[in-house]
């Protein structure tokens, strides 16, 4: 009877080991990617694509620990609840920021309507002009609207209903719907490995100052990220990599066009990458600031509600402005439309100092 009594305090012991293992393990591997998040000497192309992985990934092995914490002792419960911290933050992006004061109100909106999409449904281009409508942008950029700008009769309701008494531009998959006036509207170069790719500046006079306007569309990691998934690793690793590293010629080119502005900026678009990825830290650097990480509360994803988890989790949709301009609030909009939530900024044309 005695050896018997014995094995509830071996159960025990080992329910303690593998509590210890897990809790160090999740901190110490949530520690090491918040930090590399933070330095962008460590911004290598695996940092690039644990950036994809939705934050459940993250999130449950955190928490589980925490759950296996309360085994131990109470310093392990802390070290665990560190490593939550960690996740919930750093890694899944939290963001709390401080709304700007100024003057000049407009209502800025970037917003990847995947058109081609909402063409195969019979309400698609109607609930595109409700998103919209909802939230009354007076500048308005929208990428993946090829559909539109061809003017295909199940477009039409839509394009009335947006385009009215607007000021519009329309260049391949881009359109710029704006009150104010535009002028010297074109398109710029991004290509990469001689794929000709744009994207689309205007200069926009809103609240009588000039602003430059600039959207982008930058490539899709989808394809690197199957390839990963679905190829053999060697394979799915050289097509990743290079899926990055034309992303990157990509925010380089657009980078070369902002450039040595001499007036406020706005650069808006579907970025199809992190704040913390080198492809958003290259326009940063350009003298330009998240406008959701200035004034946003939350998590903001815009991406990942159409995919199996049915859940956003990427936040690839950004709106960045020069320092110039005020961002009085920023935040996501409805996901029922497109793959793409559109951002929504409230901006100040002048901001207080």
């Amino acid at each position: 009877m005695r050896r018997f009594a014995k094995h509830p305090s071996r159960l025990r012991l080992a329910a303690q080991w593998l509590a210890r293992i897990a809790v160090l393990g999740t901190l110490v591997l949530a520690a090491a990617q918040a930090i590399a998040y933070s330095v962008e000497a460590m911004s290598t192309w695996w940092l690039e694509l644990l950036q994809y992985l939705p934050y459940p990934a993250y999130l449950l092995p955190a928490l589980a620990a925490f759950g296996l914490s309360f085994l131990l002792t109470r310093v392990w419960r802390v070290a665990a609840a560190l490593g939550v911290a960690l996740v919930a933050t750093v890694i899944m992006g939290l963001v709390w920021g401080h709304a700007d004061t100024g003057s000049g109100h407009v209502r800025m909106m970037t917003y990847n309507i995947k058109a081609y999409v909402a063409e195969r449904h019979a309400d698609g281009f109607a609930l595109l002009a409700q998103e919209v409508a909802l939230q009354d942008p007076a500048i308005l950029v929208m990428q993946d609207a090829g559909e539109l700008t061809q003017r295909r009769r199940q477009a039409l309701e839509l394009a009335a209903g947006i385009f009215k008494q607007r000021n519009v531009y329309t260049h391949g998959q881009y359109i710029v719907v704006s009150r104010f006036p535009l002028r010297d509207c074109r398109p710029g170069d991004m290509s990469f490995r001689n794929q000709r790719v744009d994207y689309v500046r205007c200069v926009v006079t809103a609240q009588g100052i000039d602003i430059d306007l600039f959207t982008a569309h930058l490539l899709s990691p989808r394809r690197g990220l199957n390839a990963t998934r679905h190829e053999p690793v060697e394979e799915g690793i050289d097509d990743w990599q290079q899926n990055f590293a034309d992303r990157l010629t990509q925010s380089r080119e657009l980078a070369a066009g902002v450039a040595g502005h001499t007036r406020p900026l706005i650069l808006a678009g579907d970025l199809n990458a992190s704040e913390a990825s080198p492809v958003i830290r290259g326009l940063l650097a350009q003298g330009l600031r998240d406008a959701f990480s200035s004034a946003g509360w939350g998590y903001g994803y815009t991406h990942g509600h159409a995919l199996k988890l049915g859940i956003s989790f990427l936040r690839i949709d950004h709106i960045l402005v020069s320092d110039e301009i005020g961002v009085a609030d920023a935040f996501p909009g409805g996901w029922q439309a497109s793959e793409h939530r559109p951002v929504i900024a409230d901006l100040w044309m002048q901001r207080s100092r």
